[in-house]
């Protein structure tokens, strides 16, 4: 039986992938809907993407969904210097044809997880987490509803990539990744410590263009573009590939390592705000409540990925 999931994202183009591989693994994956929210670039952009990616995977019959356009608190923070500045920088996409849903995002989120049998729906959350928090706070009883939330978010060893301290996904709303962390919902979350290992070398994007369908071809120009920035910063082979690796977990878990331990959120500190504190040592005693994944199989992540994006048209 295939797993309901409800993909929150701000594509991106690793959101993009991520929402392809989602989508090419019917059988294991049933995708009710993609919500979008403010991160990589605005909500207007992101929502535009997403509806572009459901259109480009042959997938029409997905509702999109629009949510939160700031975080909870802040002044919103972009990456229009990785994404380029429709987010999705890359192939040239045709207009989405599919319309955006009327309902906002997050009363969506709410709506689905309180007509469902408790513990059927897994939230995958691929950007900031304003609209999970958001959903929280108007709604406190989803939490006990959800089957897990699996996020790429945060980082511990390799610590940021926006600030020297905090993960982009997680600084760009720390108040809802907070609310989040807090929630006593079953959490995994795949940090830059996984990510930094998934990375797109010549070689694996060469393959991915080699598949002689539409969609390989662009996710080849998505990732091109957007690795430039990764490339020059790391110097290393291939830039990171970060939130398709949250399906490959639902997919494939066992290419991951990680452990139970306690993930806190900085709020407070101007040096470190956003930082995901995560106990991996288990030095506090406090009570576990996520699952920290720290490595990632890169051979088997791409020998999935490829054998699924050649599935789509």
């Amino acid at each position: 039986m295939s797993r309901k999931i409800i993909i929150d994202t701000d594509p991106g183009q690793d959101d993009a992938v991520a929402i392809l591989l989602a989508l090419a693994s019917p059988e294991e994956l049933d995708v009710l809907g993609i919500v979008a929210v403010a991160g990589n670039v605005g909500l207007h952009h992101n929502a535009n993407n997403a509806r572009k990616v459901v259109e480009l995977s042959g997938r029409r019959d997905i509702p999109v969904y629009a949510g939160c356009a700031r975080p909870m608190r802040r002044e919103l923070v972009t990456a229009e210097h990785v994404h380029g500045d429709t987010g999705l920088n890359g192939p040239d996409l045709p207009d989405p044809t599919i319309p955006l849903e009327a309902q906002h995002g997050v009363d969506y989120i709410i709506d689905t997880l309180m007509a469902a049998e408790p513990g059927t729906i897994t939230l995958c959350t691929l950007g900031p987490l304003t609209n999970i928090a958001m959903a929280l706070v108007k709604e406190p009883r989803i939490a006990e509803r959800v089957q897990e939330l699996v996020m790429m978010g945060g980082a511990y060893f390799e610590v940021g990539n926006i600030t020297p301290a905090a993960e982009f996904n997680i600084y760009v709303d720390p108040e809802a990744a907070d609310i989040v962390m807090r929630s006593g919902m079953k959490i995994t979350i795949q940090p830059l410590d996984v990510t930094h290992m998934i990375q797109s070398t010549p070689a694996r994007l060469a393959a991915i263009k080699g598949l002689g369908n539409r969609t390989g071809v662009a996710v080849y120009e998505m990732l091109t573009f957007s690795e430039g920035f990764d490339l020059q910063k790391y110097g290393w082979t291939g830039a990171p590939l970060h939130d398709p690796t949250v399906i490959a977990y639902l997919l494939q878990p066992d290419l991951f390592e990680g452990r139970a331990c306690h993930v806190a959120i900085e709020t407070a500190s101007e040096l470190t705000l956003g930082m995901t504190v995560a106990d991996y040592w288990h030095v506090t005693g406090k009570p576990h409540n996520a699952t920290f994944l720290r490595t990632g199989n890169a051979d088997g992540f791409y020998k999935l990925l490829t054998e699924r994006l050649a599935r789509l048209p």
